[in-house]
């Protein structure tokens, strides 16, 4: 089965802003690396426009944009009309089943980011692995990481990488 894979940058205060973290090449280069290790990239429709709008027809040779660019996107949005950029669209009422057919494929990993979709996948125990990359910095301010989760998720530390940034990326997965 293949695993779905969560990731974000967080501030120590639990913002998940893309503009509150505190980035370097190091980090860059670790977020395509995260790409890499997944052949779908499950997005909503606010990261998967930040995305596009950051990253589509970007410089090649960044290993994040060779990551990102050809990959097998699927959108869940319910107000989208298309999508394009190897992308499918899914409407938020099938996003469980979708997900499910998705991990019955064979493949390495579906890989989501962002805030709200994440959220629906917490609830639904969809998530296999979560990482959160931890910036030492307090934001002071939101979106929070997994606001208004209706049920506990208990996870299990199964890695922990220090950066020289003071960037710590903690990965964990569920206690089933």
């Amino acid at each position: 089965m293949r695993p779905l894979r969560y990731s974000i940058n967080v501030t120590v205060d639990g913002c998940v802003d893309h503009r509150a973290g505190t980035p370097d090449e190091e980090l860059h280069r670790r977020a395509g690396e995260t790409l890499a290790r997944a052949d779908v990239l499950l997005f909503g429709r606010v990261t998967y426009q930040l995305m596009e709008g950051a990253w589509r027809g970007a410089d090649a040779s960044d290993p994040f944009v060779a990551a990102i660019d050809p990959a097998r996107k699927v959108v869940v949005s319910n107000t989208l009309e298309s999508v394009d950029w190897n992308a499918e669209l899914v409407r938020g009422d099938d996003l469980e089943n979708t997900v499910r057919r998705l991990k019955q494929e064979p493949g390495k990993g579906i890989y989501t980011g962002g805030v709200m979709l994440p959220l629906a996948l917490a609830e639904r125990g969809l998530i296999d692995e979560y990482e959160f990359v931890v910036h030492p910095r307090l934001a002071g301010h939101g979106p929070y990481l997994f606001a208004g989760l209706t049920t506990y998720v208990d996870l299990e530390l199964v890695d922990r990488q220090p950066h020289d940034s003071g960037v710590v990326a903690h990965r964990y997965v569920p206690r089933r």
